[in-house]
């Protein structure tokens, strides 16, 4: 009897040990570049509550990010900077069903080199000789020019901001610009300005019309949809929330 007990929780424990392999599950999140310290935190975390689970990390402009779902790409979760690059992915049919959420909210600044440079004060010293290159992301394609674009033109300088402009395709890009002084102004979010906080300063905070929210969602075409929802219920959960929370994002 006493051998019997023993081979059934060796089985027991054999069908626990397949039951939590079968539960594993490796994760691609797809998330704007202005995320990725909060979100590199936010998988490690989840990696640990979730033994097992594997989280595989792409950052990029958030435009570029659908096109890359849209082509294909083996993505399980998407997290935008604005609403307009996740709506392109809904409208493409790209997104589950239902599992769209804001999870955090940001602020746009006007940012310039550390030391050097022109004195800039507000968005209407941007018209100043002096300032000859302000970096942005493409509003074609990228939310944190999208926001800037809405800026100017709601105080009438976008016409004098736009012949300036040196786009780029991400919100980290700009960051690296006027970092190293090729830029002598340039568009980020305010979480983005710890990254490069030495090399960085911040003018002026900037109005936008439209809030910058952020959103997440699971998949159409992924192979780890309830890993997906996980990880979406994680973000959106206390452990997720506090982590953003200390990189200066907000509440959804």
């Amino acid at each position: 009897m006493c051998m019997l007990r023993k081979v059934g929780a060796l089985a027991a424990l054999s069908l626990a040990a397949a039951a939590g392999t079968a539960s594993a599950a490796e994760i691609t999140v797809s998330a704007a570049a202005s995320l990725s310290n909060a979100f590199r935190d936010i998988a490690q975390a989840y990696e640990q509550a979730h033994v097992g689970d594997k989280v595989l990390l792409n950052f990029g402009g958030s435009d570029a990010l659908v096109q890359q779902i849209a082509k294909g790409a083996p993505v399980d979760v998407f997290a935008s900077a604005d609403q307009e690059a996740m709506d392109k992915a809904e409208n493409q049919k790209l997104l589950r069903l239902g599992s769209r959420a804001n999870f955090a909210s940001n602020r746009v600044v006007l940012i310039v080199p550390a030391s050097g440079g022109a004195e800039l004060h507000g968005l209407g010293d941007l018209t100043q000789p002096g300032v000859k290159r302000v970096t942005l992301g493409n509003p074609a394609s990228v939310p944190i020019g999208r926001y800037a674009r809405q800026a100017l033109e709601q105080t009438h300088l976008w016409p004098a901001v736009e012949a300036k402009a040196i786009y780029v395709t991400s919100v980290r890009q700009s960051l690296d610009y006027v970092a190293r002084g090729e830029a002598d102004a340039g568009f980020v979010y305010a979480t983005d300005v710890a990254v490069q906080k030495d090399k960085v300063k911040v003018v002026a905070m900037v109005p936008t019309a439209t809030p910058v929210s952020y959103p997440i969602a699971a998949t159409a075409g992924s192979a780890q949809a309830e890993a997906g929802r996980r990880f979406i219920s994680f973000v959106q959960a206390a452990a997720g929330q506090a982590i953003l929370a200390k990189y200066g994002f907000g509440r959804p």
